[in-house]
């Protein structure tokens, strides 16, 4: 069986989402028979749909600016209007991820625009697949995977005057990773599957 690719295809404005996608990335990687590519948004070209339409799976990233994704995500969003009509992402997985300055930032309708984005692509989502940390208990702590509480895709808080250096926090970072990995793994199980179907 050929090496499944994951693409993160995502945009950051200030450099945390980027931290965001290269997690991902390397949860994704870190799955034997994975390889994982960051693809820029904001400057895809030609050889960056190749690799898109290549994928086995993509996690789509952005960050959550007034209630939703950012027009520079949202401007390659409309420009897949080829993809779609041609069909060329229909049945690849996907996924995606947020971040913003708020703890909540109603960073949910970031993550639905995606997740609809998907499935007028014809995409079958992967969920995060994790329970709520911090909060949902007593005894939670800030550094619990999935601190944030999503269950559509992985969350990221940077606080508006810290740098990308610092943000998003590794509790963020690490549910980054846990939903790369997640993907790569849906995506080895389907394309063993195609294969034992194909056979």
């Amino acid at each position: 069986m050929t090496e499944v690719l994951v693409v993160v295809a995502f945009h950051s404005g200030h450099g945390h989402t980027a931290r965001q996608a290269a997690a991902v990335a390397a949860g994704a990687a870190g799955v034997g028979g994975v390889s994982a590519e960051l693809l820029d948004v904001g400057d895809v070209g030609e050889a960056g749909w190749a690799r898109l339409d290549a994928a086995d799976a993509i996690v789509f990233g952005s960050p959550t600016y007034m209630g939703s994704r950012s027009a520079v995500f949202q401007a390659f969003a409309e420009a897949s209007s080829t993809v779609w009509a041609q069909g060329r992402w229909r049945d690849k997985l996907a996924a995606g991820f947020t971040n913003s300055s708020g703890v909540n930032g109603d960073k949910l309708g970031t993550l639905t625009s995606l997740a609809i984005f998907a499935a007028q692509h014809g995409m079958t989502w992967v969920s995060l697949g994790l329970p709520p940390g911090w909060l949902f208990t007593a005894d939670g702590s800030p550094t619990d995977l999935n601190r944030l509480g999503g269950f559509l895709g992985a969350l990221a808080q940077s606080p508006s005057d810290v740098g990308s250096d610092l943000a998003p926090p590794d509790a963020d970072l690490r549910t980054a990773a846990h939903l790369g990995e997640r993907v790569a793994v849906a995506a080895l199980r389907l394309a063993a599957g195609r294969a034992l179907v194909g056979a």
